[in-house]
Parts: structure tokens; sequence; C-alpha cells
């Protein structure tokens, strides 16, 4: 290591500090690692604003984060429960049989 710091290979001790020091670290919102410590504030999704962080001169990043990207647990039942009138604990009316003849 040192014998590779004479040699001038590495620079300077401060170009090293430089490379391990961490400015950000992971977000608790968006899982990057965009979270700048000393700032307090995600450079992703801009965790703690309330708001989730998107300019419209970045089209490509708007379409990755937008709805419909994940698991959308709620939204992905609303079709199927709007088209039977939102019903609750309350049976499905019977389905009347074809008759063949």
């Amino acid at each position: 290591h040192e014998a590779a710091q004479r040699a001038g290979v590495m620079g300077t001790k401060n170009a090293l500090k430089k490379q391990i020091q961490k400015t950000h670290t992971r977000c608790r919102r968006c899982g990057r690692t965009s979270f700048h410590i000393q700032k307090k504030v995600c450079a992703g999704c801009g965790y703690p604003s309330a708001r989730l962080r998107s300019y419209n001169w970045s089209k490509k990043m708007i379409r990755r984060k937008t709805r419909g990207t994940g698991r959308m647990r709620y939204e992905k039942d609303l079709p199927r429960k709007f088209k039977n009138g939102f019903r609750e604990q309350t049976q499905a009316p019977a389905r009347k049989k074809k008759t063949t003849a």
C-alpha cells in the first residue's frame, strides 16, 4: 500500500479519503442509495417531503415511478369492484341458467 503511494499510483491521502467517505445512504421510502446524510433529503424521491419528487424534464423517470409499476395492492381490484357496484357483505345475485333447445 505504502509502496504504491510512494510511486504516485494512489495519489494523496485526501483523494483516498474522498473515495471512502459516504455522502448518500439507503432511503426509507424508495430504497435507493440516494438519501444525502448531511442534507437529510433523498435525491431520488425527495423524502422526507410528502410529495414524490418528479420533474417534467425527465419523462423516463416519471414512466418508471408512476402508477401501475408496483404491486398496486389496492388498485388492481378496483375495476372488478366498480363493475359490481362496490357491493359489500352481500351475496351476488343468482345468474340465470341458459336453456338448451
